[in-house]
């Protein structure tokens, strides 16, 4: 998996997940969410660190991928939308996501994945 690293304009929490999450450090990843934290990705919604700890685990492991960073955009101090290109093994092969970040207190309170 390659990327072309995080925008710096983002808040750091913001920087620390993306970086983590290229690679697959799930605790430092974890680490950015708030305990009651969401992620929706793929149609399912997870809830809390546990099991946001599981999709983490699942996500890194399901499929082998490169990740290219088309673009990054924060419309207030506590929303930014980050936008990636994924191109790999699963079905279709390539897509570009927007990952939809809502902080709180400097952590990660609602992270939503969708094209």
């Amino acid at each position: 998996m390659s990327v072309n690293g995080p925008a710096p304009a983002l808040p750091d929490v913001v920087n620390r997940y993306l970086t983590a999450h290229h690679i697959r450090d799930k605790e430092s990843a974890l680490a950015a969410f708030h305990e009651g934290a969401t992620v929706t990705d793929d149609g399912s919604t997870y809830t809390g660190r546990a099991a946001i700890g599981q999709w983490l685990g699942e996500a890194a492991s399901e499929y082998t991928y490169t990740t290219e960073l088309l673009g990054a955009e924060s419309p207030d101090e506590n929303h930014h939308v980050v936008t990636n290109r994924l191109e790999g093994d699963f079905p279709g092969g390539r897509v570009d996501l927007r990952f939809r970040f809502t902080l709180r207190a400097g952590l990660i309170e609602d992270l939503t994945i969708a094209p």
